[in-house]
């Protein structure tokens, strides 16, 4: 799952705090052109209507009127959220301790973008999230139209629904309806994923955060359910998702080998398409092979295929093992856990992967003894 990072910050209750933000924001969008006039203005306008959306938890679950399903939805996420903070050391704010119906599936739709031949996303700088490799929309139509002008420059493009995303804590993120179809077991683990981006968050360094977060999502994930007196869940899904990521890295790497080569740009348009063709053959293998024939990703692998589709892949898995190796290192002990992290956080880029691929290697030493 993909998240939009913004820019301003409110507090619940105080919505005219909102607008003092307004001002600096239009000054960015002045320097940057119109069509920056045009995007941050729909990205104020998104999460002011977020924010308006938002009821207390606590309240809504009081409430005679609230439905029975959304009321046990709601108390599951409220003991998810209080064991996030009091066990996991997350963030103890306000953030998913609020509920907003925004009465749609997805809360944003990102574009993604690449060259015709190349993996090189396009990338969006921001003031405080800094660079990241898409746009994201608070309307459909309106991703669609920025991805068809996308098109126009001659690029690949892909748009992607999001149920969820993190404002790094600058205002209190709620419960969205759109995460209440993953079910009380996922809806905890979005919770503890997305405050750990609060807890850190490195800018320009997409891979470092989503990583972290998912290994505390991951762990957390398991504490929780051992918390409850629960069975570890099957690994049958997981799995099955691993093996698919890898079969979209490796075709990811073959073209980066293939885009990189002296071929002609005519040669690697259909040395393109045939790896795509050889993706989805072995995608088809491994399914009715090991998977007993159930096409989980069958849709999206199906779907037209392009460059851009395959940016998100690995983003929240690289550096996993090396977080999970640090948390061993430091006994369990969340409040250290934490402390190298942020010190990781503070490295250059390269030292940071250096110091990651230290550890993982660690890791994988120690299994292999």
């Amino acid at each position: 799952m993909l998240r939009l990072f913004l820019l301003l910050r409110s507090s619940h209750g105080a919505l005219d705090r909102f607008f003092r933000y307004l001002v600096p924001l239009a000054a960015f969008g002045l320097l940057s052109g119109c069509s920056s006039i045009s995007y941050y203005g729909q990205l104020a306008s998104g999460q002011l209507h977020l924010l308006q959306a938002r009821k207390p938890v606590a309240e809504l679950v009081a409430e005679p009127g609230t439905p029975e399903k959304l009321r046990q939805q709601l108390l599951q996420a409220e003991q998810a959220r209080a064991f996030a903070s009091a066990q996991l050391k997350l963030p103890d704010n306000r953030s998913y301790r609020v509920y907003a119906d925004i009465g749609r599936p997805y809360v944003v739709w990102n574009v993604f973008a690449t060259p015709e031949l190349s993996l090189e996303p396009e990338t969006h700088c921001f003031p405080i999230a800094g660079c990241v490799a898409y746009r994201g929309y608070y309307r459909q139509g309106a991703a669609r139209g920025a991805a068809a002008l996308q098109k126009q420059k001659g690029l690949d493009v892909y748009v992607a629904g999001v149920e969820a995303y993190s404002t790094l804590g600058w205002f209190d993120d709620p419960i969205l309806s759109s995460m209440l179809g993953w079910g009380d077991e996922r809806l905890a683990t979005v919770i503890f994923h997305e405050l750990a981006h609060q807890r850190v968050y490195v800018q320009d360094d997409t891979a470092f955060n989503e990583s972290f977060a998912t290994f505390v999502e991951q762990e957390g994930a398991r504490q929780w359910r051992a918390a409850r007196g629960l069975p570890l869940q099957t690994q049958d899904g997981s799995q099955q998702r691993d093996q698919f990521i890898a079969l979209v890295l490796a075709s990811r790497e073959r073209l980066k080998t293939l885009y990189t080569s002296p071929l002609s740009a005519e040669a690697k348009r259909a040395g393109k398409q045939a790896e795509f063709e050889r993706l989805r053959r072995e995608y088809r293998v491994l399914r009715d092979s090991q998977w007993g024939g159930k096409g989980r990703f069958d849709a999206w692998i199906n779907a037209p295929m392009n460059n851009a589709k395959l940016l998100p892949f690995g983003l929240y898995d690289q550096w996993v093992p090396a977080f999970a190796q640090l948390f061993v290192q430091v006994d369990g002990d969340w409040g250290v856990f934490y402390e190298r992290v942020e010190a990781l956080g503070k490295l250059t880029l390269q030292a940071r992967r250096q110091a990651l691929n230290s550890i993982a290697g660690q890791a994988r030493s120690h299994f292999g003894r």
